[in-house]
């Protein structure tokens, strides 16, 4: 059998990003649909869905987009029926939607603790288990979990987060585990410290010219030298969406600049 390099087109199939208005989500978005598929995506608020529209417009894609709660089991499984009805059944769920909250544990009530685990890990398990029924029907899907380096590590001010993804990252292997045998793959992508606009104030030149220690702290430890770009996830998430890796399975793909396999810099 030889190689078709087609296996890594997408055209047809309907991908869904949750949290896909902005960020990463917007930029795995765009990867997908440059392969091919026809996006749909959802967010919170009204405001953050018009001018995610207008961007994709700027883009050359024409995505659908929802409001929709992913904790809501009721209004996931409306969404889907949705998105089934407008543009097909769902081929690609990416599970990108997720908050953090920097907050020492200590400090950080129950109710907050929840509130991380309920959108970064819950929210997966009930987005997964509504597309799963119809993947299973057609034997073929592809799910793909954005996990964390938080998946494999601890630090302060980050136990919600830190626990929320772990759990995804085994999360996603039960979902290999109990419905690999219908062709369906499930695997994840664990971000590296990415420069998007909610860390650009992690990066800012102090008043001296210097860099704002945490950017120095990042920039030490990883064997890139610098912060990924949400370019750096494309490839690796049409891969994972396509037919390329149907033999990867229940994986977490960590597009990291190698901050995993690096112990650093002796001081």
């Amino acid at each position: 059998m030889s190689f078709d390099m087609d296996s890594f087109r997408l055209d047809g199939r309907v991908a869904w990003i949750t949290g896909g208005a902005y960020g990463i989500g917007f930029a795995i978005a765009e990867a997908l649909a440059k392969a091919g598929a026809k996006i749909a995506f959802n967010c919170l608020s009204q405001g953050h869905l018009n001018t995610a529209i207008e961007n994709y417009a700027a883009k050359g894609i024409e995505a659908r987009g929802y409001i929709c709660d992913v904790t809501d089991e009721g209004a996931v499984a409306a969404l889907v029926q949705r998105i089934e009805a407008e543009l097909g059944p769902v081929d690609i769920l990416v599970n990108n939607a997720g908050i953090i909250r920097r907050i020492p544990m200590c400090d950080m009530s129950a109710e907050e603790y929840r509130k991380v685990v309920d959108i970064d890990l819950v929210a997966p398990f009930i987005c997964a288990k509504a597309v799963l029924p119809g993947m299973i029907a057609r034997e073929h899907g592809k799910i793909i979990n954005i996990c964390s380096m938080m998946s494999e590590l601890g630090r302060e001010t980050v136990s919600a987060y830190a626990a929320a993804k772990g759990g995804l990252k085994m999360l996603t292997r039960n979902i290999c585990s109990e419905f690999g045998e219908h062709n369906i793959q499930c695997n994840g992508i664990g971000p590296g410290y990415i420069e998007t606009p909610q860390t650009a104030p992690l990066r800012e030149r102090q008043p001296d010219g210097s860099r704002h220690p945490f950017d120095q702290f990042i920039v030490s430890k990883t064997p890139a030298g610098r912060w990924g770009k949400v370019e750096d996830l494309m490839g690796p998430a049409v891969f994972l969406a396509s037919d390329a890796s149907n033999f990867v399975n229940g994986h977490v793909l960590y597009v990291d600049g190698g901050i995993l396999a690096y112990i650093g810099k002796q001081p």
